[in-house]
């Protein structure tokens, strides 16, 4: 039985979880609304992109896809999911022109910015069960100011396959939208270099027929597997990550914003970078802004595993145990029971969200830095 609270608040209401663990349990999800949508986007190309050493821009570009959804409801709760070349998200009815005007907007911009090509689509949760799939969400908090939305069902899989086949698209408008808000996009943090061998990008997907209860074991073996250490193999370091002068997207970031000339903006950002760098080196406060605290929560912050119709995740990983987690996946495999793909490098990126600086509420989008899910998802 579906429940009919067709409003934001539905998502917003529903309870939250620090405990990834349980996640794997498809009990845990709850269904939208038939008449919630969703929407989908990934970028055209994106394997040519990353050979070009443009994966912090691929990486931007479906983080802005988030951003610009957020801002479009003003910052409501909404669940959304980050998949590194793409993303993936669901909307109460009333929110659609919005959420759809958001997406031809980013589609545009990231044309006429970086000359990358964005399929973008939209769907009815109705739609997606009348096909046989579903959508069910639930929402974990690894820390106190921030939450990721839990997919299962296949229904965001099944959106994404439409749309990749062209049978799902979200047609431009004739009259182009203006410039999406991407307030609070950022991607100033440096690199993160692997302390314990190699940044590992999973990504686990079911095999069709396969019940939910069956790859959850599956996905529950993975992350026990990572388990060994107390953080899951996170690979930003607890204390967080470093801060470097000038960042190394700040060109990237200053396409970003929209106002005024080009020069202005990355000499704006220039300033306040540095700014930023003289109080992470020096641990001094300003006003309400500790830079230590802050450092610490973009490590709790940072969503390096999730639950997407399938497991991914971008773990810190020794030889060891992406030796147990390779064991598990080709096993289960074997057993006709998933697809998997994985990716190795040295480094993690991140892009970020901070709605304001001096709440917790900044939201971190962890992935592989040469790569990460874009190429693990290509050896699926």
């Amino acid at each position: 039985m579906y429940i009919e609270q067709s409003t934001q608040a539905f998502y917003a209401n529903l309870p939250r979880t620090d405990s990834f663990d349980s996640l794997s349990d498809p009990k845990r999800y709850v269904p939208l609304p038939d008449d919630w949508i969703v929407g989908v986007a990934d970028i055209v190309g994106s394997t040519h992109e990353i050979e070009r050493g443009r994966y912090k821009i691929v990486n931007m570009v479906g983080a802005a896809v988030i951003s610009a959804q957020l801002n479009a409801a003003d910052m409501a709760a909404l669940p959304y999911v980050f998949g590194g070349d793409g993303a993936g998200f669901a909307v109460w009815p009333t929110q659609r022109a919005a959420a759809e005007k958001a997406l031809d907007s980013v589609r545009r911009w990231a044309r006429a910015e970086y000359g990358i090509e964005l399929r973008v689509a939209t769907v009815s949760v109705a739609d997606i069960r009348d096909a046989g799939r579903d959508v069910r969400v639930a929402r974990y908090a690894p820390g106190e100011g921030v939450d990721y939305a839990m997919f299962s069902g296949g229904g965001l899989a099944w959106a994404e396959r439409q749309m990749k086949s062209n049978v799902l698209l979200l047609e431009e408008r004739s009259a182009p939208s203006e410039a999406p808000d991407l307030s609070g996009l950022s991607c100033r943090w440096s690199n993160v270099k692997s302390e314990r061998g190699a940044i590992l990008s999973v990504v686990l997907k079911p095999r069709d027929g396969v019940s939910e209860e069956a790859f959850a074991e599956v996905a529950k073996s993975v992350i026990e597997a990572s388990a060994v250490d107390p953080r899951g193999m996170h690979p930003v370091p607890r204390q967080g990550p470093d801060a470097h002068f000038p960042p190394p997207g700040m060109t990237i970031e200053a396409r970003v914003s929209q106002s005024g000339p080009f020069v202005a903006r990355l000499a704006k950002l220039a300033l306040s970078n540095a700014l930023i760098w003289v109080l992470m080196r020096s641990g001094r406060k300003i006003g309400n802004f500790d830079p230590m605290s802050y450092r610490a929560e973009v490590a709790t912050n940072a969503d390096f595993r999730k639950f997407d119709d399938g497991l991914k995740m971008t773990l810190d990983c020794d030889a060891e145990t992406q030796a147990k987690i390779e064991v598990i996946l080709r096993k289960a495999k074997a057993e006709g029971l998933v697809r998997y793909g994985l990716h190795a490098q040295s480094e993690a990126m991140m892009t970020c969200l901070v709605p304001s600086a001096t709440e917790s509420n900044h939201m971190h989008f962890v992935d592989g830095a040469a790569g990460g899910y874009a190429q693990a998802a290509t050896r699926l």
